[in-house]
């Protein structure tokens, strides 16, 4: 089957994850291939996943370079939500900002691998949760917009990590010392007045079982660019990686666009 890689889809049922690779001609039940050997051959060609014209580069997680400096799912507030400006009435579409920017936010504390702080809208939990690889997640903060969040997570990360140690995440590091509860009651307090009226007052803990048959105790990560047939047991997957029985794990988000044949 040949196909261009997106980022896989979740479900979250019963705390476990299911995952799913959509293609144009079916959807791939990913969780059914755990222990099965897999071949993912990359027939040498990218598309833009937003206009699908040939690329040669992709450009932050699957676009061209047109489309990434023009369409809003890879403005630059995207990465950084502290730089949205759609409540001043500024974005590269409106339309798009009024349904992703201009919406209820949730600034969070996740596990995965580490302690980190992030940023989601609302209708993204708990799949921003499960693409990061978090064991455990927590709401701190609900804003009514992407720029709030994005105020609050900046002076939040003064005090927490705000990126996924992949590695740590991949070989299952726990930190049962971390208290979720305690560390959110630490971070609102750690907010200025103005900021802090934005807590959360729920306490609810999400917690996330992923399917993997055995951790891997190191990783080493492999792409299509240098390999361009990788053919390996499936032996789990977390976040958006594939972990295989070798010890080495493939991220199927940074291959977003990449056309593929694979082999089950």
């Amino acid at each position: 089957m040949i196909t261009n890689l997106l980022k896989m889809s979740t479900v979250l049922s019963d705390n476990k994850v299911i995952y799913s690779l959509n293609t144009p001609d079916k959807r791939i039940d990913i969780n059914s291939l755990i222990g099965k050997e897999i071949t993912i051959e990359y027939k040498n060609e990218i598309n833009c996943i937003h206009c699908g014209r040939k690329t040669k580069t992709s450009f932050g997680q699957g676009y061209c370079y047109p489309c990434f400096t023009t369409v809003p799912e890879a403005d630059p507030s995207i990465i950084k939500p502290e730089l949205d400006q759609s409540h001043l009435g500024i974005a590269r579409d409106m339309e798009w900002a009024k349904k992703n920017s201009l919406v209820d936010h949730y600034v969070y504390l996740a596990f995965s691998g580490g302690l980190k702080v992030g940023v989601t809208r609302a209708t993204q939990i708990p799949t921003r949760w499960i693409d990061q690889g978090a064991t455990r997640a927590i709401v701190i903060c609900k804003t009514p917009n992407r720029y709030l969040a994005g105020v609050t997570e900046l002076e939040l990360k003064k005090h927490f990590a705000d990126k996924t140690n992949w590695r740590k995440m991949l070989t299952n590091f726990q930190d049962n010392s971390i208290d979720l509860f305690d560390e959110k009651e630490k971070a609102i307090n750690l907010l200025p007045a103005e900021l802090r009226e934005f807590s959360f007052e729920e306490q609810n803990q999400t917690d996330i079982e992923y399917p993997v048959l055995e951790y891997p105790k190191k990783v080493t990560s492999v792409g299509l660019d240098k390999k361009p047939i990788i053919t390996e047991t499936l032996i789990g997957i977390r976040g958006q990686y594939l972990i295989f029985g070798n010890n080495t794990v493939f991220n199927i988000r940074k291959h977003n666009g990449y056309k593929v044949e694979i082999g089950i």
